[in-house]
């Protein structure tokens, strides 16, 4: 495949990602986005996945790189400005990014849709099972995660995150992207695009200083899936030692 049908095809396939992540996260289209516990999910998730992640943030080569994963990466959050910013700048991404990091942020942005149509389900049974409950706590999102189900859609969600870091890692450590960036920044301000500008930056100093990419997206894929599978089994600490974030 030519170099221009690369990139013909990512920036396809990053239009059709960003309108159904703009759609999913518009309360007018789904009201589950208005949902008391999508603020709760969000809160509780983001402790689940810093405790899982503490031996990374004390460790001072790979914390970067975990800060990035929990902000831009494996997060469930508001990504709209980011979204906006990719939509004002598709044609000059067309003509300056390399193929692969086009790729590798479609990659980050389907992650995020898929995240977030699972945590809506989480909600739909949440809201629906749990009306008198006040917050989460892990058995709580134990029994909302089971009773959502769709385990291939969860292991999927795990592959993503694989994809979408190792993707990240390796287009943002390409020759000549880091220059790209730099030169790059003033303009970007300049068209209000900072926040597509500090994504692409966090991702590029995080990732330069990891060293070990593959060993570091393998041991966050290794507990990730062994989460999910003791969830699903029932098991009575599915978070090992740091299950509990009420």
């Amino acid at each position: 495949m030519s170099r221009t049908h690369r990139h013909h095809d990512a920036v396809d396939r990053l239009e059709r990602l960003l309108r159904a992540h703009q759609d999913l996260n518009d309360p007018r289209r789904d009201p589950r986005n208005r949902s008391r516990w999508l603020p709760e999910l969000r809160r509780w998730q983001s402790a689940r996945l810093e405790a899982s992640f503490r031996h990374f943030l004390h460790d001072p080569r790979r914390e970067p790189a975990a800060r990035f994963f929990l902000s831009d990466v494996y997060a469930d959050k508001d990504f709209s400005r980011r979204d906006a910013d990719i939509v004002k700048v598709l044609p000059m991404m067309q003509r300056l990014l390399p193929a692969r990091l086009l790729a590798a942020v479609a990659d980050a942005i389907e992650l995020a849709l898929l995240t977030h149509a699972l945590d809506l389900r989480m909600i739909q049974w949440l809201d629906d099972n749990a009306a008198r409950a006040k917050v989460l706590d892990a058995a709580l999102y134990a029994d909302a995660y089971r009773g959502t189900g769709l385990p291939r859609v969860r292991g999927r969600q795990i592959d993503l995150i694989v994809r979408a870091g190792l993707g990240l890692a390796q287009a943002l450590k390409m020759p000549g992207v880091s220059t790209l960036l730099r030169l790059s920044r003033g303009p970007a301000r300049a068209a209000g695009l900072e926040e597509l500008q500090n994504f692409l930056e966090r991702g590029a100093a995080a990732f330069a200083r990891l060293g070990d990419v593959s060993g570091f997206i393998a041991e966050i894929e290794r507990g990730e899936r062994e989460v999910s599978r003791r969830l699903f089994a029932a098991a009575p600490d599915p978070f090992g030692d740091d299950g509990s974030f009420s």
